[in-house]
C-alpha cells in the first residue's frame, strides 16, 4: 500500500464566519474540507453551542505543505485579531494522492 505525505490543517472557530472563512480558504488553495460542530472551553470561555452566536466549527483540510502554510498565514492575517480561533497542523499520509 503506497502512502503519500500531506498536512492536516485544523481550524476551530466561530460558526458566524463560516461562509467568509470557506471562501477565503478556497481562494488560498483548499480543494475541499470537512466541517463538524465543536464545543469546548478555552481562553474566551466555554463555547457550548446552545445558541447561534455561541457555536463553534472544526474545519479540516488535507493539503500539501505550501497550501497549509498559505491558508495558515491568511487566517492569522485576516481573522486572528477579531475572532476566537485556534489553528493546528499535523502530518498525515493519504492513500489517494490525486484527491489532495
Amino acid at each position: 500500500m503506497e502512502q503519500h505525505p500531506r498536512r492536516l490543517l485544523t481550524v476551530v472557530t466561530e460558526s458566524t464566519i463560516e461562509s467568509h472563512l470557506l471562501r477565503d480558504m478556497e481562494r488560498w488553495g483548499a480543494h475541499g474540507y470537512t466541517i463538524t460542530e465543536a464545543r469546548g472551553k478555552g481562553a474566551r470561555g466555554v463555547r457550548e453551542g446552545n445558541w447561534e452566536a455561541n457555536r463553534n466549527l472544526r474545519i479540516e483540510v488535507v493539503c500539501d505543505d505550501v497550501t497549509a502554510d498559505r491558508i495558515a498565514a491568511g487566517l492569522r492575517e485576516h481573522y486572528y485579531d477579531n475572532y476566537a480561533m485556534i489553528l493546528y497542523t499535523c502530518d498525515v499520509d493519504v492513500l489517494r494522492r490525486e484527491k489532495f
